[in-house]
């Protein structure tokens, strides 16, 4: 029996956060935007009333670790073990799924979690602990029931700390979060050209200096390797560790001072080296090798066929299953890996396969990149089977950094974390390639659906992200026309006629050009770089993009501001950077009532493609100072121009205002954006 002083029904909320019950002037709380969980649940409804606690008492005689981990976190947020506290139950028993990590939750005067297994009751734990709430040293649930399951069986992400190291601390707070929102893969990219991260005892030339390109004397110790794959075990994922051979080599080459992977040396040497890396740990932890296999381009790189078949045979004789990248070498007489896709790359045929395709992070806008993650299928089919594993969210900022944070900061990893968890999850009943690269229409079934999606989002970013790295505001409530694209005739400084005067239609070079109303969001891709389908399917031209921006008072209001977005990878790949005094090498201008605004001053101006040693600074929008504009009193006239040339490999634009608080990026919710002609 509860202590009724200590667990209370609640009906009503009041804006001082007590309870009332049957007060007039009350209004039911909408649960589900109060207690958003994500991923979504399969199954879920919420009730009516809330439960609040002071203290707990967890029962269970299956899940004693998982019993830990709970009495943990509550006793991180003050709230102690009693006999009389609120009820949690963990009951070993099948839910109505059979998938393994399947879980059903139950909150009313008591907590009961129910799962056949250790992971089922990890994600009903990761599910309670968000939609926990706190008043003082009081604890607050909603009443909801949940039955809830997977689709995939590998829902993963990826970093690549061959090119750029991360340290144990870093990489574990990511992990942290891969487990909130129930990811059970971490794909470890161990090796690459500037380094071979993981110590040899063997071969202990391989962390040598003089091997290494970037963060000389970085590399992970076999007890680092260990510690990070029990945290890893702790909550539930897979470490699958990739030694990327025989391709992206330089750093193994530099070190043994082999000068071509065909040499006989070769061969040894990688038995030896994943030997060493199976020895670190038994088969049933991590179950998985990655050998890579993929862009083998140079001659100096290629090695037969049956080294790479013989280092597959090491791995399955220590009862492992390998992983290969695909495209990558195939071997005919592989019947048995698992092929990785990436980029438009499809499995072959009778193999399992992982998907990575069209989600590398390092190439997503904060904005453009979170409706792709949204709407694009994994695996390119509703759930998973046999041969449809599941995906693998991936990280390859390729370029060298400053600061370990830069990966942080430079590419929305925790954004794309949030926003993939709930397709690799649920999956999604049907793939939308139109919305890989643009929102959806205004008002329907999609956009609504995305999004309510972004609301939680958002609750979950104010609620867990604070003075993280989350790149992401709400971008469905910002609204554009445009017009074009008018010809250049290859002169990006080309004037049109909308620069003059904003005019429902114009004719041009006789041809008649009208704005187009259906268009929203943060960014806008025109044409998309990977060729998604976009707004056009020219290949250059001018495009004007018009809104108008609603403030309650005069001000000076920070936007982000920018005309390209940079990939982090394959060096400057949008075209040189521009020099000081554009926004860009292709002329786009920005114009507030009919002023235009100066580009950021650059600290590194006028550099060439192929820079990827020198560290990305303020290339982006999104890690650069925000852009100060002024804004007067009411409406506010926002036009820009957005031409390309052929020697550019992006066309889009970004203007949103933001508010950079202390605990991170927020929204200006008293700015409204308007399309309308008479708002001017």
């Amino acid at each position: 029996m509860l202590d009724f002083f200590k667990v209370k029904i609640f009906i009503y909320i009041t804006l001082l956060g007590f309870v009332t019950s049957g007060c007039a002037d009350s209004n039911p709380v909408n649960f589900e935007d109060k207690y958003p969980i994500i991923p979504t649940p399969q199954e879920i409804n919420y009730g009516n009333e809330e439960i609040q606690f002071e203290n707990i008492n967890i029962q269970t005689s299956d899940f004693e670790n998982e019993k830990n981990l709970l009495t943990d976190f509550f006793q991180s947020k003050n709230i102690k073990t009693d006999t009389k506290g609120l009820s949690i139950t963990l009951n070993k028993r099948s839910v109505e799924n059979e998938n393994d990590e399947a879980y059903a939750l139950t909150i009313s005067d008591e907590i009961v979690i129910v799962a056949a297994t250790h992971k089922g009751i990890y994600y009903g734990i990761q599910t309670l602990k968000q939609i926990f709430r706190q008043q003082g040293e009081t604890g607050i649930f909603p009443q909801l029931t949940i039955t809830d399951w997977p689709v995939f069986k590998i829902r993963g992400f990826m970093h690549d700390t061959g090119r750029n190291f991360q340290s144990v601390p870093q990489l574990k707070e990511q992990i942290e979060v891969l487990a909130q929102y129930k990811y059970n893969v971490f794909h470890w990219h161990l090796t690459d050209n500037p380094g071979w991260r993981l110590e040899s005892k063997i071969y202990p030339e391989l962390q040598a200096e003089h091997a290494t390109l970037r963060q000389k004397g970085n590399f992970y110790s076999q007890e680092d390797f260990k510690d990070i794959l029990e945290f890893c075990k702790e909550r539930k994922i897979t470490v699958i560790p990739e030694f990327d051979i025989p391709g992206h080599t330089d750093a193994f080459r530099k070190a043994l001072q082999i000068d071509e992977m065909r040499d006989p040396k070769v061969k040894p040497i990688l038995l030896d080296l994943f030997q060493e890396l199976m020895d670190l740990t038994s088969a049933e932890d991590v179950p998985y090798i990655h050998m890579g296999t993929d862009e083998v381009r140079n001659d100096f790189e290629r090695v037969s066929n049956d080294v790479i078949f013989e280092i597959m045979n090491l791995i399955r004789k220590n009862n492992r299953e390998v992983i290969v990248w695909k495209e990558g070498i195939v071997v005919k007489k592989d019947s048995t890996s698992i092929n990785q896709l990436w980029a438009y790359h499809e499995g072959r045929k009778g193999h399992r396969f992982i998907d990575s395709r069209s989600n590398y992070i390092n190439h997503l806008d904060p904005f453009a990149g979170m409706a792709r993650l949204y709407f694009q299928q994994p695996t390119r089919q509703p759930k998973g089977d046999s041969l449809a594993l599941g995906g693998i969210l991936a990280a390859w900022p390729d370029n060298n950094i400053n600061h370990e944070r830069d990966i942080l900061i430079q590419n929305p990893i925790y954004p794309s974390m949030v926003f993939y968890s709930d397709a690799i999850w649920n999956g999604r009943a049907k793939d939308y390639p139109e919305y890989w690269a643009k929102l959806p229409p205004k008002n329907t079934k999609e956009f609504n659906d995305f999004k309510a999606f972004e609301k939680k989002v958002i609750a979950h970013r104010d609620l867990f992200f604070k003075g993280k790295e989350f790149q992401y505001i709400k971008q469905t409530d910002k609204h554009w026309k445009l017009i074009g694209p008018f010809n250049h005739q290859g002169n990006v400084e080309t004037s049109f006629p909308v620069e003059e005067s904003i005019k429902e239609t114009y004719n041009v070079d006789g041809k008649h050009f009208t704005w187009t109303d259906n268009h929203t969001g943060g960014t806008i891709h025109l044409k998309h770089f990977f060729g998604f389908p976009a707004v056009t399917d020219a290949k250059q031209g001018t495009y004007y993009a018009y809104t108008n921006i609603y403030a309650p008072d005069d001000r000076i209001q920070d936007f982000w501001v920018g005309f390209q977005g940079w990939s982090r990878s394959g060096g400057r790949r949008v075209g040189p950077f521009p020099n000081q005094g554009d926004w860009h090498t292709t002329k786009p201008k920005i114009w507030v009532n009919n002023t235009e605004i100066e580009p950021p001053v650059w600290k590194q101006p006028n550099l060439g493609t192929k820079t990827d040693e020198i560290p990305f600074i303020d290339e982006d929008y999104f890690y650069r100072s925000p852009t100060k504009i002024h804004l007067k009193k009411g409406w506010n006239k926002v036009l820009l121009k957005i031409p390309q040339d052929r020697n550019s490999w992006k066309w889009m634009f970004t203007c949103i205002p933001v508010n950079i608080a202390e605990n991170g990026v927020r929204e200006v919710p008293e700015l409204k954006y308007s399309t309308k002609f008479e708002n001017n």
